[in-house]
């Protein structure tokens, strides 16, 4: 049974949240936005209007999560009070506690991603390492991982690019993942990822390493403003390859875009014609090098060197071990977990 200090945090870190969030002012300013969008002749720059309505539907899930929050907390004090005249059981306490306790918790990392692409959309690239066909069947199980994680919480994915593996798995594969800061969920993701298993593919049955890469990167608003010579970079043509279905255009209009002074390679395949595909891969180069351009505080684009990081042994941020004993362990933070199935 919780006892009265665990109810006395709940009560306090809710109304931090309402503080922390400014809720008040966002209730008047998503009334304001919204009568924005009742303005004649809203939708004459549709590009301007989706901008609009996007801005309000985050306001409001500011406004709706930290509501439930409230609704959560209110609960467990009822709740606490209906358990000490014995009218629940504790064990329904503790479960009303618990569902509090998570969406505080939900909410207050939330709140945690304020800087300045957290709140964007992202693009997100998984590159098979060393390791062979296993290290491509390691590719494809962290394509699954990501894109199912993004799926469950609401989010849109959209394949983009996609190339087989020799054997099985995927060489590569690019998405793009819409919804409320989803790059600042999914940055950490950004870097190398080790898998210890014994390998499906081995007759013998030995265990095998084998590494990923995820890449993760914020879809800027702004690329428009980022000028690339045509001679930095070289375009081709490819056959479309992949996931088949309606996902992949089986046609000649897939593109693949290298800006020669960084190494960088992006790929679209997915739109309908090849124009559309390189002004969409153009645009995955451009975030590239703007969100580079950041993180290195560099003053211009130009300035770009390009990222030498191998996918291999020493490069990881987190481990996957299958065999012989079950760990996910992040090397950055040192939290690890048995339960590597979820």
């Amino acid at each position: 049974m919780i006892t009265a200090d665990q109810l006395k945090d709940i009560k306090e870190r809710t109304e931090a949240l309402k503080q922390y969030l400014s809720i008040d002012e966002k209730i008047i300013q998503v009334e304001e936005e919204q009568l924005r969008t009742q303005a004649p002749g809203f939708w004459d720059d549709a590009k301007k209007a989706e901008a609009q309505m996007k801005k309000v539907k985050e306001l409001q899930a500011w406004i709706d999560g930290y509501k439930n929050v409230k609704s959560l907390a209110d609960e467990v004090e009822v709740a606490f009070e209906f358990c000490m005249d014995e009218l629940i059981t504790e064990a329904e306490l503790d479960a009303a506690y618990a569902t509090a306790l998570e969406s505080i918790e939900t909410l207050e990392l939330k709140n945690m991603l304020r800087q300045e692409a957290d709140n964007m959309d992202c693009v997100l690239k998984i590159n098979s390492g060393a390791g062979g066909t296993e290290a491509q069947d390691w590719a494809q199980m962290l394509y699954r991982m990501i894109t199912r994680w993004a799926e469950k919480r609401g989010f849109q994915v959209k394949l983009t690019d996609w190339l087989d593996g020799d054997g099985a798995g995927i060489k590569s594969a690019t998405v793009m993942i819409s919804g409320m800061n989803a790059y600042g969920y999914l940055k950490s993701e950004n870097g190398v990822h080790r898998l210890v298993r014994v390998s499906p593919f081995d007759a013998n049955g030995r265990r095998q390493t084998s590494f990923a890469s995820i890449e993760v990167m914020p879809e800027f608003d702004n690329v428009d403003e980022v000028v690339i010579r045509e001679e930095d970079i070289e375009v081709t043509a490819h056959r479309s390859s992949g996931a088949g279905g309606q996902q992949i255009n089986k046609t000649d209009s897939a593109i693949r875009i290298v800006h020669k002074p960084t190494g960088i390679v992006v790929g679209c395949q997915t739109e309908r014609s090849q124009l559309q595909n390189k002004e969409t891969a153009m645009r995955m180069l451009k975030s590239k090098l703007m969100e580079i351009k950041l993180q290195e505080r560099l003053d211009t684009i130009e300035d770009i060197q390009g990222n030498k990081t191998n996918i291999e042994w020493g490069a990881q941020i987190r481990s996957y071990v299958f065999m012989p004993y079950t760990l996910a362990k992040d090397t950055r933070t040192g939290y690890e977990t048995g339960n590597i199935q979820a």
